[in-house]
């Protein structure tokens, strides 16, 4: 697979990541711990090396999953993780970037995925409460004590990121962006690419929608956190079903899959742009990995860009309360 380059430190990673979140949080049911390992494993065979995590997801189990899958290839991949939540009785209660924090939460995550250094080590959400300078600080400690190699930040705005930057260079954001969610096109990528930040695109896929394979009749079960987005209620999701429409006409017309197209057309945008969709099945991977083949032409690209331009996306991504916490 190509690699692409996040930011200007020396970052490269695999044109395709893999995000390993709903292995063991957020999306019910889980596989069985041995076949999420075989996935992550196939996943390097197949020439991803480029895999996100977090402390906070479920919490620490994750990891520990990410871990223990990657330990033979450690040497041959690119492992992030993401530190800035207060975590209790396995829970997690506010986020919380005190260096102390920071430096705490580093050292579990070291030990949970058996390695060294943390390749990419992300402030999973900004905290109004620590000044981003703290954060960026201590984080630049860490890679000089070599406990940390590069820097990067998720869901931050415009502001924050330059500020952060100023104080140790950001490698990459993680903040999510496909074809239905856009806003960060307005100022965030802009300034990214102003400072020469690479953008890890999570949920290229709008969390499965875009993949064609859920409809207004999908009943999710229950603890799956898509119950909860406005974005998926039944009437949100007949709604949206025009953007589909449009997906599945260049599907057709590519020969490829409504999940390859929305995934081909992330890495067209711009090429420091990483999408890391998830997966708990092996045909989905290798489905995904696909779509690094997929190319489309510039009327191609304005043919898509026109048409989406008029179709309203309806719901919000998360509850009102949730994005508030996304630091934009």
């Amino acid at each position: 697979m190509q690699k692409r380059k996040l930011g200007n430190q020396g970052l490269q990673v695999s044109a395709i990541g893999l995000g390993c979140m709903g292995m063991s949080f957020s999306y019910y049911p889980f596989p069985e711990k041995e076949d999420a390992i075989n996935l992550i494993r196939k996943a390097v065979e197949q020439g991803v090396n480029f895999f996100d995590t977090a402390e906070v997801y479920g919490p620490y189990v994750n990891e520990e999953l990410v871990g223990e899958a990657l330990e033979p290839y450690k040497d041959k991949v690119i492992i992030a993780t993401k530190f800035g939540f207060n975590i209790q009785d396995g829970k997690s209660i506010g986020v919380n970037s005190k260096p102390e924090q920071i430096r705490k939460a580093v050292e579990g995550s070291l030990k949970r995925l058996r390695v060294d250094v943390i390749d990419l080590l992300y402030q999973h959400r900004v905290d109004p409460n620590v000044p981003i300078e703290d954060v960026a600080g201590t984080v630049k400690d860490l890679i000089k004590e070599g406990k940390v190699k590069y820097f990067g930040l998720s869901e931050a705005g415009a502001q924050t990121i330059r500020r952060a930057h100023a104080i140790q260079p950001v490698s990459a954001l993680q903040s999510e962006y496909s074809l239905w969610t856009r806003q960060h096109e307005k100022e965030i990528i802009p300034t990214i690419e102003e400072l020469g930040i690479g953008l890890v695109a999570y949920s290229p896929l709008g969390k499965g929608f875009l993949t064609g394979k859920i409809d207004a009749n999908t009943k999710f079960q229950q603890g799956d956190f898509r119950n909860t987005l406005p974005r998926f209620t039944e009437d949100a999701r007949k709604s949206n079903q025009a953007l589909l429409d449009l997906i599945d006409e260049y599907a057709k017309a590519k020969n490829g899959t409504p999940a390859q197209i929305a995934l081909a057309w992330v890495l067209a945008q711009k090429p420091w742009i990483v999408p890391i969709p998830g997966t708990t099945k092996l045909h989905r991977l290798k489905e995904n990995i696909g779509a690094a083949t997929i190319e489309f032409t510039t009327e191609e690209l304005k043919q898509i860009e026109e048409v989406s331009s008029h179709i309203k996306i309806e719901g919000g991504r998360y509850p009102e309360a949730l994005e508030k916490t996304t630091g934009l």
